[in-house]
């Protein structure tokens, strides 16, 4: 499995920002966008579903962020709107083979990729 996230950077509150994660070798039924602030825990951000295109997303992105596949590039997009100071952060894309009621569990991801770094600033 190789992930390569991309699309981060500094951007002004209200901003939006799209994160690209070009995935290989998979053959997980759910790919996930995690972040983690310096000093804090990983926390799930979105998920979706390869077959099917079933999204999930934590309370933190609903309304903001839109997750999308396109299975042609296998790439994952996380389109983010209205971006906070509080959605600074290292961004992680991840696959799972986990049920779907357990995709915002970080323990059940074991591939991670270098991150992309979001910064939201005024």
């Amino acid at each position: 499995v190789q992930l390569q996230a991309s699309g981060g950077g500094l951007v002004r509150i209200g901003g939006s920002l799209r994160l690209s994660c070009a995935a290989s070798g998979l053959s997980h039924s759910t790919i996930s966008w995690f972040r983690q602030a310096p000093g804090k825990e990983r926390d799930f951000v979105a998920a979706i579903r390869r077959i099917g295109g079933s999204t999930k997303y934590a309370d933190s992105a609903k309304g903001r962020f839109t997750i999308s596949l396109d299975s042609t590039k296998n790439t994952v997009y996380l389109q983010m709107n209205s971006l906070k100071p509080e959605d600074t952060a290292v961004y992680y894309c991840s696959p799972t083979r986990v049920v779907w009621s357990g995709v915002s569990d970080p323990r059940q991801y074991h591939y991670w990729g270098q991150g992309t770094l979001v910064t939201v600033s005024s």
